[in-house]
């Protein structure tokens, strides 16, 4: 593991740790009353030089690992990271953080405040110092991504919406959670190469036939794995991963929309618009208007 360590509390003054990230604050005071209450989060895609150790950490944590590889340490033990990996810490805890450089790590965390923080992770299976593997991947990343949607809308009902999907966030885990010590099947290996691919080319490919063909399997066989592991199709997934990276260009008032239709590997921006719709329940237009205002 050649990458330099270097401490969290210099983070801010160092350019590429994250090449980039969405984050959310909702306060340390946001519900005191609540026994569970969300205080901040983010969605990070990590640079090649990545090596962060959390040290005196004053509140509970979760970090989920979505895409790529990695190393934590935590509590005198050591751990492979990879997509499905959940791991909880808390005060007291100093876990230790790296990417891999050829496969880098996208991951969400979460933080708590509560009283009952502790006694509701352990409910869950999530007693701080937990690690585990999960066998879906999509399920949690789509509440990660509804929590940073709601936590950055900074509405009065923010606190309460984020409060409730992080209650439903341990129930998932918890559902989701292998048993210790079961061995990822050939077909599940095959899953998480086929998904790793599409979230590497995402931009680039544009139908499932491009995907099986590349991947080298069969595209029948591809549509079995993903609904066995993923819950989802293969192309839904790819579009998925279109449209979120689109939202994110959309966000940007100089970037015009057939631009970034283009980008996304839409040549026809109607087909886009629709696609688009089809992920957000809304028009690229009038997305860009609701993130203005």
């Amino acid at each position: 593991m050649s990458v330099a360590l270097e401490s969290e509390k210099r983070s801010a003054s160092l350019p590429g740790r994250v090449r980039k990230a969405r984050r959310f604050y909702l306060g340390e005071d946001a519900r005191p009353e609540a026994p569970l209450a969300v205080v901040g989060g983010a969605h990070e895609f990590c640079s090649p030089g990545y090596a962060v150790r959390r040290e005196g950490h004053a509140r509970y944590s979760l970090e989920f690992v979505a895409r790529g590889r990695g190393w934590l340490s935590l509590d005198g033990n050591d751990y492979r990271l990879g997509a499905g990996t959940v791991f909880s810490y808390g005060p007291g805890h100093c876990p230790y953080v790296a990417t891999e450089a050829r496969d880098l790590l996208e991951k969400y965390h979460v933080e708590f405040a509560g009283p009952l923080v502790p006694q509701m992770l352990g409910e869950h299976g999530l007693r701080p110092g937990t690690v585990a593997r999960l066998s879906s991947v999509s399920e949690v990343e789509d509440i990660f991504d509804n929590l940073i949607r709601d936590g950055s809308r900074s509405t009065g009902a923010s606190n309460l919406l984020c409060g409730a999907l992080s209650q439903y966030l341990l129930i998932k885990i918890a559902d989701l959670t292998v048993p210790p010590g079961t061995r990822p099947s050939a077909a599940s290996d095959t899953f998480q190469r086929c998904r790793q691919f599409i979230a590497t080319h995402f931009r680039r490919l544009r139908s499932l036939e491009q995907i099986a063909d590349e991947c080298g399997i069969d595209q029948a066989y591809l549509c079995r794995l993903f609904r066995r592991f993923g819950h989802q199709a293969p192309y839904h997934y790819l579009l998925r991963l279109k449209m979120k990276f689109a939202a994110e260009q959309l966000r940007d008032p100089k970037v015009l929309v057939k631009e970034v239709a283009i980008c996304v590997g839409f040549d026809d921006p109607f087909q886009f618009s629709h696609a688009f719709k089809n992920v957000f329940g809304t028009s690229p237009d009038v997305f860009r208007r609701l993130q203005k205002q």
